[in-house]
C-alpha cells in the first residue's frame, strides 16, 4: 500500500513540475489579496496592520485553490481513460485516494511556501519555534483542502465542469472563514456556519502560530483577534475533515467507472 501511494504521489508531482507555469500563476491571487486587497481594505479599516493580519487568510487562500485544483487530474484521467488503468491495478482504493490527497497537498504545501518570505513586507515576523508551528499548521491545511478536493473530483468527468462547481464550494467556505475579518466580530451566523467549515479552522490555527509567535507591535493591538479555538480542536477539525472526506472519495473509487453507481443520474455531477 505504501508503494502504491508513493507511486500516486511521485506521478502526480512530476506532472506539476512540467507545468511550471501554474506555479507562477498561483502566486499572483494570494499576492493580489495580500497587498492590493489588503492595502485598500486596511486605509480604510480600523485594524492596525491589516495586511499583517490578514496573512494567515492569504496562506489559506493559497493552500485550498492548490489543493483542491490539484485533483483536477482525477477528472483529466477520466476523460483520456487512464484511471480505468489506475482502478484495474492491484492497489487497494484507499490508497488511491492518499495518493492524490498527500500529491495535492504537497503542491499546495510548496506552492504556500513561496508566500511565506513576503511576510515581513507587512510586519509578521516570526521566531523560529513559532515558525515551525505555522508550517505544520500549513501541511495539515493542505492535506485537508487536498482531500476536500478529490472527494470533490471523484465525482466529476469534465474539466469544464469541475471548476466551476469547484468555485461556488470554495469561494463560500473561504469568505465565512475569517480569513479577512475577525470571527469574534462576525454575526452570529456566520460564526455558527464556521463552525463546519474546515477552512476556518485551518485559518484559526494559522494565525494563533502567527500572532503568538510574531514580534511585530501591532499585533498587540488585536484582543479582539484571538484564536476563537484552542489549537487542538483545531487539530483534532481537520483530522476528522481529512478521515471523512477521504472515506467519500474511498466509497466513489470503490464504485469503479459505473455512470449509475456514482449518482450521474440523481446529481447530473458527470456532465
Amino acid at each position: 500500500m505504501i508503494r502504491g501511494i508513493y507511486a500516486i504521489v511521485i506521478l502526480d508531482l512530476k506532472r506539476a513540475w512540467l507545468d511550471r507555469a501554474r506555479v507562477i500563476s498561483g502566486l499572483i491571487q494570494p499576492l493580489l489579496y495580500l497587498f492590493v486587497l489588503g492595502a485598500g481594505f486596511g486605509a480604510s479599516s480600523t485594524v492596525a496592520n491589516y495586511q499583517g493580519y490578514i496573512f494567515a487568510g492569504v496562506l489559506a487562500l493559497n493552500l485550498l485553490f492548490t489543493s483542491t485544483f490539484a485533483a483536477i487530474t482525477i477528472v483529466f484521467d477520466r476523460q483520456i481513460g487512464f484511471f480505468k488503468a489506475v482502478l484495474v491495478a492491484p492497489l487497494p482504493r484507499s490508497a488511491l485516494a492518499m495518493g492524490k490527497i498527500f500529491a495535492g497537498g504537497i503542491q499546495a504545501f510548496a506552492q504556500a511556501l513561496l508566500v511565506l518570505p513576503f511576510a515581513p513586507l507587512v510586519k509578521v515576523s516570526l521566531t523560529w519555534g513559532t515558525s515551525i508551528e505555522l508550517l505544520l499548521a500549513m501541511f495539515l491545511c493542505s492535506l485537508a483542502f487536498s482531500a476536500m478536493g478529490v472527494a470533490v473530483a471523484a465525482r466529476f468527468t469534465s474539466t469544464t465542469v469541475f471548476p466551476i462547481v469547484s468555485n461556488a464550494l470554495l469561494l463560500p467556505m473561504f469568505f465565512l472563514s475569517g480569513a479577512l475579518y475577525p470571527l469574534n466580530k462576525a454575526p452570529v451566523w456566520i460564526r455558527n456556519l464556521a463552525y463546519a467549515d474546515p477552512v476556518a479552522y485551518g485559518v484559526d490555527l494559522m494565525r494563533g502560530s502567527i500572532m503568538q509567535g510574531s514580534t511585530a507591535k501591532p499585533f498587540a493591538l488585536w484582543p479582539w483577534a484571538s484564536p476563537v479555538w484552542s489549537p487542538w480542536l483545531s487539530v483534532l477539525a481537520l483530522v476528522a475533515f481529512i478521515l471523512l472526506l477521504a472515506g467519500m472519495a474511498v466509497r466513489v473509487f470503490n464504485r469503479g467507472e459505473d455512470d449509475s453507481s456514482l449518482g450521474a443520474t440523481e446529481f447530473r455531477w458527470r456532465r
